[in-house]
C-alpha cells in the first residue's frame, strides 16, 4: 500500500495514504495529538489514580512509533518504568519512518527512536532502564490477552476506513485484556464506537479532543 509524507498542522510529519484518503496521525498536528490523547488523558490520567510506578500498556497500532517514543520521553523525565506491548499487522519499513521529524521537533535521539524500529518483533528490548518494549506483529481481531494491561492506547485507523476495528467483538477484547480499572484511551469520539465499548461493559467518558478535534473517548474497566 503506498504511503506518502504528509506534514500536518503543528509542523511534524505523519504518513498519508492515498488509497483510503486516510493518515496515520491527525492533520492538525501529529505531536499534538499525540501528547493530549495518550500521554495527558492517557498516561498521566492513569498515573494520577494509582500508586503503582510500573505500568503497563498496550498500544493498538504501532504505526510510525509517536506513541512509544513520546512515552518512552516521558519515563526519563520521570520516577515510572513503563512496560509497552505493541500491536502491528503491517510495520512500516525503516526507510519510510527516517523521514519523520519527531527527533528533531523534539529534540530527542534519532538513534534510539529508529532503535525501536529496528529490535526485532515478538520479543522484549531494554530501550532503556525504565522502558521495555515489545512488539508483535498480528491482527487485532488475533489478541488474547487477559487481566495485563493498565492502560490501551486505542490508535487504530478510523471507523470510516476500517469499521471493523471499532466493534464490540474488538472492544471486548480490549476489556478483557484490561487489569481492574485499566483504561482505555482513543483520539475517537464516533458514537458507534462509544456504544460498542459500552456494550462490552466499560464506563465512557467523552473528553475534550486535541487540536482540531471537538471531543475524544476514555473508557475504564468497571
Amino acid at each position: 500500500m503506498k504511503r506518502t509524507l504528509f506534514k500536518t498542522g503543528d509542523g511534524s510529519y505523519t504518513l498519508h495514504i492515498p488509497e483510503w484518503d486516510e493518515q496515520y496521525h491527525s492533520k492538525h498536528g501529529a505531536i499534538a495529538e499525540a501528547l493530549h490523547v495518550f500521554i495527558k488523558e492517557g498516561l498521566y490520567h492513569w498515573l494520577s489514580r494509582n500508586s503503582e510506578k510500573a505500568v503497563s500498556i498496550l498500544e493498538i497500532g504501532f504505526g510510525t512509533g509517536l506513541n512509544a517514543f513520546l512515552t518512552y520521553l516521558e519515563t526519563e523525565k520521570n520516577s515510572f518504568t513503563v512496560h509497552y506491548t505493541a500491536i502491528e499487522a503491517f510495520p512500516l519499513e525503516v526507510t519510510e519512518v527516517q523521514k519523520l521529524n519527531y527527533t528533531s521537533l523534539l529534540n530527542a535521539s534519532e538513534e534510539l527512536f529508529l532503535q525501536m524500529h529496528r529490535v526485532p518483533w515478538e520479543e522484549i528490548h531494554g530501550i532503556s532502564e525504565k522502558f521495555h518494549l515489545k512488539k508483535q506483529q498480528q491482527f487485532f481481531s488475533e489478541i488474547s490477552s487477559g487481566n495485563c494491561f493498565n492502560l490501551i492506547y486505542f490508535d487504530a485507523f478510523g471507523i470510516r476506513v476500517q469499521p471493523e476495528l471499532w466493534t464490540e467483538e474488538i472492544f471486548g477484547k480490549m476489556y478483557m485484556a484490561l487489569k481492574p480499572n485499566g483504561v482505555l484511551v482513543t483520539y475517537a469520539a464516533n458514537g458507534n464506537a462509544r456504544r460498542a465499548m459500552q456494550a462490552v461493559g466499560f464506563k465512557v467518558e467523552r473528553l475534550a479532543g486535541p487540536p482540531g478535534k471537538k471531543e475524544m473517548l476514555r473508557a475504564t474497566k468497571k
